[in-house]
């Protein structure tokens, strides 16, 4: 068959048909959910294996079964020739969409006046007025009813299900524009990343079309002022009690910057990561002769079995070899592991999984008396020495998070410039140390059980001035809760 055939066929579980390419025959093989092709193009892809599409799979089984298959085929770029002419691969970077990431948030960060929503569990879309699109560049494909009302001004959101319904929403997502279950959909708006002005401006903005638009299925997420450490914890056990997986907090006035950022934190009691599956231990029990756990590995090599959080429809049908998934853990063991994993969910939005180095213990907060909650009014920005003087340089997506380089100590810090700032404190009763040197742009935080190494953490932050400032806060902070 020609590339250019549209007939649509099927390839029954276990069986395997030769097509012919415009130079080569390629093998088209099936083995339960993954559809392979034996061509370059479909080796050469980085997204898990039965989320894989090529021209000779989509030829044969025709467009709209794959869409159906896939939900959301990748995008095309309008060229992938080089100037020799020759046929190359599509750089993301040309098609994924400049989405502002989350860093993670630290005690010592003060979160007073900063805006505080609910970090949703659904997945991430950017509406580029047209389309929804995932950060990697890949399209997904909702009804008609469910977008002709949207606005045609760029946002930035989350298409959601409800609290704990991480898994539906993918299988929905997944299903494609036939998916009548799109009606339990909503695309919750957090930012418009295309207007002008701060974060204030930008959601105002994004109220504005959102309500002149009318979209049924589209709504703006709710921000409240944050009044301090005490309102943040009250505020995280209030949603993870309901059910939902914690919340986020966006610097007042801050610009939609491309990649990871300190104007936007997440704030979680238990944390999650992805993992790439490798294998399936078989059930024992009530679950013999189903899944009994998946095997895991992260980006670095790191192996670990998820056994809990499954339902029973997954365990009959668990996620395939090859797939990401996103596991919730409470811990690290001492050689790094995962302690506690429980699976949440096939991932669709991205591509890679974790590091070790970005699989972190969770951060606690102090508990308080809470404060009255303030009236959702724009905060003024900070003054301007608190404020990036440039844009910082957008982070990879697997980027870790503030996380200092692997040299040793005085190697890499003599390349960051002089110290303009250093303090060092002990808290004798917690037998902990915390130490914080500021060098031009960037300050370099060591921490841990006194006698330890500690660990270290590498933040830039905009300008030197800023910088210093923020050091200075974080060392008052820290002498307010014991340290000296």
């Amino acid at each position: 068959m020609s590339d250019d055939e549209s007939e649509a066929n099927t390839i029954e579980d276990g069986d395997s048909v030769e097509v012919q390419g415009s130079s080569s025959t390629y093998t088209l093989s099936r083995q339960g959910t993954v559809y392979m092709c034996s061509c370059p193009a479909w080796k050469n892809q980085s997204a898990p294996v039965d989320m894989r599409t090529c021209k000779h799979l989509r030829g044969h089984l025709g467009e709209e079964a794959e869409v159906k298959r896939l939900g959301a085929l990748p995008s095309r770029a309008a060229s992938t020739r080089s100037a020799s002419g020759k046929s190359g691969p599509v750089n993301k970077k040309d098609t994924a969409p400049p989405v502002l990431l989350a860093h993670k948030w630290e005690t010592e960060h003060d979160p007073t006046g900063w805006w505080m929503s609910e970090k949703l569990d659904g997945i991430r879309a950017y509406w580029d007025g047209e389309a929804f699109v995932s950060r990697l560049g890949n399209r997904f494909f909702a009804p008609d009813w469910f977008v002709e009302d949207l606005p045609a001004d760029t946002l930035d959101g989350e298409l959601w299900v409800g609290r704990k319904m991480f898994q539906k929403t993918t299988s929905i997502v997944r299903s494609g524009a036939a998916g009548q279950e799109w009606k339990t959909v909503s695309y919750v708006v957090f930012d418009a990343p295309n207007a002008k002005g701060g974060f204030e401006d930008r959601i105002a903005h994004a109220k504005k079309v959102l309500e002149r638009s009318g979209a049924p299925h589209a709504r703006p997420l709710d921000h409240i002022v944050c009044d301090g450490f005490a309102h943040l914890a009250e505020e995280l056990r209030r949603v993870e009690g309901l059910g939902g997986e914690g919340l986020m907090l966006r610097r007042p006035g801050s610009k939609y910057e491309v990649g990871r950022s300190n104007s936007l934190l997440k704030v979680k009691t238990f944390h999650d990561a992805e993992a790439r599956v490798i294998g399936h231990a078989p059930g024992t029990g009530k679950h013999k002769g189903r899944l009994g756990a998946l095997i895991c590995e992260l980006a670095d090599g790191v192996t670990f079995n998820v056994g809990t959080g499954f339902s029973d429809a997954e365990r009959g049908a668990p996620p395939s070899i090859g797939s990401l998934i996103t596991f919730r853990y409470q811990e690290l063991s001492n050689d790094g592991v995962p302690r506690f994993p429980s699976y949440v969910g096939e991932r669709i939005d991205a591509d890679k999984p974790s590091t070790k180095a970005q699989v972190a213990v969770p951060a606690k907060i102090a508990k308080g008396t809470v404060e009255p909650k303030k009236v959702a009014k724009p905060t003024p920005p900070p003054p301007a020495d608190d404020e990036p003087e440039d844009e910082p340089e957008a982070e990879p997506d697997n980027a870790e998070d503030d996380q200092a380089p692997a040299e040793s100590g005085s190697s890499f810090k003599e390349k960051l410039g002089d110290v303009s700032f250093s303090c060092k404190l002990v808290n004798q009763g917690e037998g902990k140390f915390w130490e914080i040197e500021v060098r031009g742009k960037q300050h370099i935080t060591r921490f841990g059980k006194i006698g330890s190494q500690g660990q270290m953490r590498l933040t830039e932050i905009g300008s030197a001035t800023a910088c210093k400032t923020d050091a200075e806060k974080r060392a008052m902070l820290k002498r307010r809760e014991g340290y000296k």
